[in-house]
């Protein structure tokens, strides 16, 4: 008997997903997102490295003299404490640095696999709901290194799918009384996303009274922060509210490329309008995804010492959303959305390995500064640039080698952890921050955290036109200087 002949290559591309094949091509892209941090030794985060000196800070007051000189580290907890948990144990393995890198390249394929979990939860199969949703892995708030978000945002997608599956369970309210603890200490933000995905699940089946009941499970945290255990700080709108929301809706998938970042936006708006006009919205998820879009317009850009706040929904809002599209379609389409993830994806792998062999070029001043240097971080950032500056706070890098006091930690007092000592009022994020026109360089003669510093260590693509009085370069690289200060040249 003659063997059967496969169908044409052309038939089996048009062919609507196979559930197997589909599977581990969507699971492989998941582990894929992780790239970026493969190809750079240091990642680009633009936080990243102050992060980095804080857990520094924090695993080694107490036992390090020069660092107990600028710091202090009050412990609390709070809903915002995600990787500070992790990072300990990961540290005395493989040091801070390491550590660190690992858990930066272990969150974008957990936020991958967490969307995986939420539409097989919702629909026992994978296609271009996951694929397109892949597009927002490496959001803005990831680039900017809002890692104890990022982190809490990908536990609760798996927590979420977990509600769905556990549907009908008894002891469901039991497991999520200390799930949704621990989404909440990772950051407040992911609880509450993870809060507004399980209502909308539920007024997806009843739109009664009984949606609002259904959470109650997720409430657990209401206990600490009635009792003061939540994160603290100003919350405020900052200026020209409607100017400045209209412009972070239109960077929710920002980037490097302008042009880029703008038509991947317009590509998937488009797709979620033809999918809504079609009619394949799985609404069990997309209540979820329109609240939160909603809640961006209506949440402050402040919130508790963190920056961003509304920013960070739009573009969980657009992940739900594309999440919500229940669509089965050829693979080739289902090949055109993942080479949007893909596509976006390398240019983000090329953008992070040039950018870290520049950064490990600039670290090369810190060879010429002695152990517990104080030191005036400054950093050029051109006001028109659409790319996140990942240099932002390089200065960090100086905490963790050389125990240096630096500018550019976030340490407002009743606010953040970590406290400086004998500093001056201000010398704190963002002063280490320059905003230049772009193609010229800062007048840093009375720049004025160095005022307060033996070092002053610059970063900007022009060099400065002007340096504090009495400074005296030690040192020069491209696009960095570092310059002995009037003020001393050593630990003191």
């Amino acid at each position: 008997m003659p063997a059967k002949r496969p169908a044409p290559l052309s038939a089996q591309i048009a062919a609507a997903p196979g559930a197997p094949g589909t599977a581990w091509f969507v699971v492989a892209l998941a582990l894929l997102s992780c790239l970026p941090v493969l190809a750079a030794t240091l990642p680009q985060m633009g936080d990243y490295p102050a992060h980095l000196a804080r857990y520094h800070v924090m695993l080694e007051i107490g036992r390090n003299a020069t660092l107990e000189r600028f710091y202090a580290f009050d412990w609390w907890w709070s809903g915002n404490v995600g990787v500070d948990l992790v990072i300990g144990p990961l540290a005395r393995l493989f040091g801070l640095e390491l550590a660190g890198r690992i858990v930066a390249g272990a969150i974008p394929p957990l936020t991958g696999l967490g969307i995986i979990a939420v539409e097989w939860a919702l629909r026992r199969r994978l296609g271009l709901g996951s694929v397109l949703a892949f597009a927002f892995i490496w959001s803005p708030a990831l680039l900017l290194g809002f890692v104890n978000f990022t982190l809490s945002l990908a536990l609760a997608l798996f927590a979420f799918a977990g509600w769905v599956l556990l549907e009908g369970r008894r002891w469901r309210a039991l497991m999520f009384l200390p799930a949704a603890l621990v989404v909440w200490l990772c950051h407040v933000s992911g609880w509450g996303i993870l809060g507004l995905m399980v209502f909308g699940y539920e007024w997806s089946r009843s739109k009664s009274l009984a949606a609002f009941l259904a959470p109650w499970p997720l409430t657990l945290p209401v206990i600490p922060l009635l009792f003061g255990g939540g994160t603290k700080g100003v919350v405020g709108y900052g200026a020209y509210v409607q100017i400045y929301k209209l412009a972070i809706w239109g960077k929710a998938m920002r980037d490097h490329i302008e042009w880029l970042d703008r038509g991947s936006l317009v590509v998937v708006v488009a797709v979620l309008l033809l999918a809504l006009w079609r009619r394949r919205i799985d609404w069990r998820i997309g209540w979820g995804a329109v609240i939160v879009l909603l809640g961006s317009l209506a949440m402050p850009r402040h919130i508790a010492g963190g920056d961003y706040a509304d920013y960070r929904m739009i573009s969980t809002g657009l992940m739900l959303a594309c999440l919500a599209i229940d669509w089965q379609v050829p693979r080739a389409v289902l090949a055109l959305a993942a080479m949007l993830f893909l596509g976006r994806l390398g240019l983000t792998t090329a953008d992070w390995r040039a950018d870290s062999q520049r950064a490990e070029a600039m670290l090369a001043a810190l060879d010429h500064v002695p152990q517990g240097a104080r030191i005036a971080s400054a950093v050029a950032v051109p006001r028109s640039d659409w790319a996140f500056d990942p240099f932002e706070h390089i200065g960090g890098y100086a905490v963790v080698r050389r125990d240096a006091l630096v500018n550019m930690h976030f340490a407002l007092p009743k606010v953040h952890m970590i406290r400086l000592k004998n500093a001056p009022a201000g010398f704190v994020d963002p002063s280490q921050r320059v905003f230049v026109t772009p193609g010229t360089g800062p007048d840093l003669a009375d720049f004025a955290p160095a005022r307060s510093a033996d070092w002053l260590w610059y970063v900007g693509a022009k060099a400065p036109v002007r340096l504090p009085p009495g400074a005296v370069v030690v040192w020069r690289g491209e696009g960095s200087l570092l310059a002995r200060l009037a003020n001393g040249g050593g630990a003191r």
